[in-house]
């Protein structure tokens, strides 16, 4: 009998799936948009996952969890936090990376990853939408455009504006405002896009500004924020074939190599990475959470 093991990143928007065979290859990777944490998106996840490899649960040998919401995973092993997951399964997918940095749905982080793909340090931002995938749906609804036309717009912009406030809250007001002054979309879009890669490189800056760097999740898809990114860091961005999926990748990894890795968890604690959500007081500096232990929630 073949063994099989499964990765489930179960995020804030979208879950993701990944089932490798004992060799370590990828049998499949499924991405589903979920709109939110639901168990209906994670089961719509679990089954395409399955459906498309020709397995039924009872063929997976092991199954870790991670992301936001893998308590409620059924049937896990263990469960690792993201940053865990997402340092290990980016050095397999890209060997030597020295940064990632990812952006999703409601978070953004940057890992510091060593030579044998674990981190060394992060910093995250998961109290505020500045940033995130979240944060490019406020815009790509203010300047009235569908979000796969976001990235040629900013790429088509010329002019820098000042775009003062990155709060999701209140800076589509401010965009609405500058479309009324008669600011061009693609001006507009450019603006933010480099506006929230500085805000990224505070983050980096929390963790060195390494090389070489990778860009993954759900924003990584955008290469108007893959620019000017690289274009904030002056260094090359790095992005994977399939961005979304190395969190879920890492965990299956974690779940093939099984004791041979369980190595990686004799410096992690139980205390979840993540700190409940807390008030708009808390953005700018105070919103980023910087640690040397990944921990294991």
């Amino acid at each position: 009998m073949t063994a099989h093991f499964m990765g489930v990143d179960l995020g804030s928007t979208t879950a993701k799936v990944v089932i490798l065979d004992g060799e370590g290859d990828i049998v499949t990777a499924q991405v589903v948009q979920m709109g939110a944490v639901s168990r209906a998106g994670l089961t719509k996840a679990l089954d395409t996952a399955l459906s498309s490899a020709g397995l039924r649960d009872t063929d997976i040998t092991e199954t870790i969890a991670t992301g936001y919401g893998r308590r409620l995973v059924p049937g896990v092993g263990r469960m690792f936090t993201e940053i865990t997951c997402h340092a290990l399964g980016v050095a397999a997918m890209c060997p030597g990376v020295r940064l990632v940095v990812d952006i999703g749905g409601q978070d953004s982080k940057a890992i510091l990853v060593d030579e044998w793909g674990i981190a060394e340090n992060f910093a995250m931002n998961d109290r505020c939408a500045s940033g995130t995938g979240r944060f490019f749906e406020v815009l790509a609804r203010a300047i009235e455009c569908d979000l796969a036309e976001l990235a040629d717009l900013a790429l088509a912009g010329t002019k820098n504006l000042e775009v003062s406030s990155m709060c999701a809250t209140f800076a589509e007001t401010e965009l609405i405002s500058l479309l009324a002054q008669g600011e061009r979309r693609e001006d507009i879009a450019a603006s933010v896009h480099r506006a929230v890669s500085a805000r990224t490189l505070g983050l980096i800056a929390q963790v060195g500004r390494y090389t070489p760097i990778v860009m993954t999740g759900g924003v990584a898809r955008n290469a108007a924020a893959v620019h000017f990114l690289a274009e904030a860091v002056g260094a090359e961005v790095t992005v994977p074939d399939s961005p979304q999926i190395t969190g879920a990748y890492g965990a299956a990894l974690l779940a093939r190599d099984g004791a041979a890795t369980a190595a990686l968890g004799a410096g992690e604690t139980t205390v979840d990475a993540r700190e409940p959500a807390r008030s708009c007081g808390t953005c700018e500096v105070a919103s980023m959470m910087s640690t040397a232990d990944p921990g294991r929630g």
